[in-house]
């Protein structure tokens, strides 16, 4: 590839196409994670980034070697990697006497950094402690926010946005009962961030809805809020926006009530009933002298014979 004014230009039929997948797109590709360990990092803090690893395969790059990076002061090193490896959103684990067993969930925004979070790992277990069976790869999970700090707070709203971001996987049209076996619950209280992870088990009921029993599969983690990076209100929004070729085009005379039936309302000119055609019938037939009356003409009767 050779750049020339700002614009790279591709020499070979590979590198086209590489850069055709980096092209903005109407419905942009599913988010993939980028994962990485500082210079120090504990065992609970690789262990913790594995299990995320497991969850989020195969829309996820886990990066093995350190990293000498602190993404609160500069984030130059991590904005690079992400747009080396094309990925909008960020998990980076270290530890340190300060911050000990530290996590720092992140997303981007045109390969810059939008928010950040820095979570601490208080309690921690991980996939292989608990021995019961495990969803398959690549599954969709259902997420489930519990506490009011989620609805209040505008931290914790934020901090919600981008947990939904970071576990919610690929963008799907419909979803299966069977597929739905993954769970995701968050609770937020009192400061802290309850993570738990749990496997969906559909049970005979005796009728066609099937029983629902949840069995905790992990990992586990009991996470404390640390420090926060939140993008300003002009960035946010200048993120949120959509393509005008995405969004819905509305339809005119056209509405939904609470239930979701849609009622249309069309608009008609006045009608003369007196030229509708109806079913032509014998005993419907107008008389000659009815036909008179309309039309003001006068008619004598005719004579009998006997008359004359």
């Amino acid at each position: 590839m050779t750049k020339s004014g700002g614009v790279v230009k591709p020499k070979t039929k590979r590198s086209k196409r590489f850069l055709q997948t980096r092209e903005p797109k109407l419905t942009e590709n599913s988010k993939n994670v980028m994962i990485m360990k500082g210079g120090n990092a504990s065992e609970t803090v690789t262990h913790a980034l594995k299990d995320v690893y497991a969850l989020k395969k195969p829309n996820a790059v886990l990066y093995k070697k350190k990293n000498i990076m602190r993404p609160f002061e500069d984030s130059a090193s991590l904005e690079f990697f992400s747009k080396k490896s094309d990925c909008s959103l960020f998990l980076f684990g270290s530890h340190n006497k300060k911050r000990p067993n530290n996590l720092v969930f992140g997303r981007m925004f045109d390969f810059h950094v939008l928010d950040m979070f820095e979570l601490g790992i208080e309690k921690f277990t991980s996939l292989k402690e608990v021995k019961n069976s495990k969803c398959a790869e690549g599954t969709k999970p259902m997420l489930v926010f519990a506490g009011e700090l989620f609805e209040t707070d505008k931290e914790y709203v934020r901090l919600r946005s981008v947990l939904t971001d970071f576990f919610r996987g690929p963008s799907v049209s419909a979803v299966r009962l069977a597929g739905l076996d993954h769970v995701l619950h968050f609770t937020a209280l009192d400061g802290k961030i309850y993570l738990r992870s749990y496997r969906v088990l559909l049970k005979k009921s005796g009728c066609r809805t099937p029983r629902i029993e949840l069995e905790e599969m992990g990992p586990s983690l009991d996470l404390v809020v640390r420090r926060t990076h939140l993008a300003s209100d002009d960035l946010y929004r200048t993120a949120l926006r959509q393509p005008k070729g995405v969004k819905p085009k509305k339809k005119k005379n056209v509405s939904h009530d609470t239930f979701g039936t849609r009622y249309g309302r069309l608009h008609m000119q006045k009608q003369d009933l007196s030229k509708l055609q109806t079913r032509k019938m014998k005993g419907l037939r107008k008389r000659k002298g009815d036909v008179a009356m309309e039309t003001g003409e006068t008619i004598s009767p005719k004579k009998s014979k006997a008359q004359e």
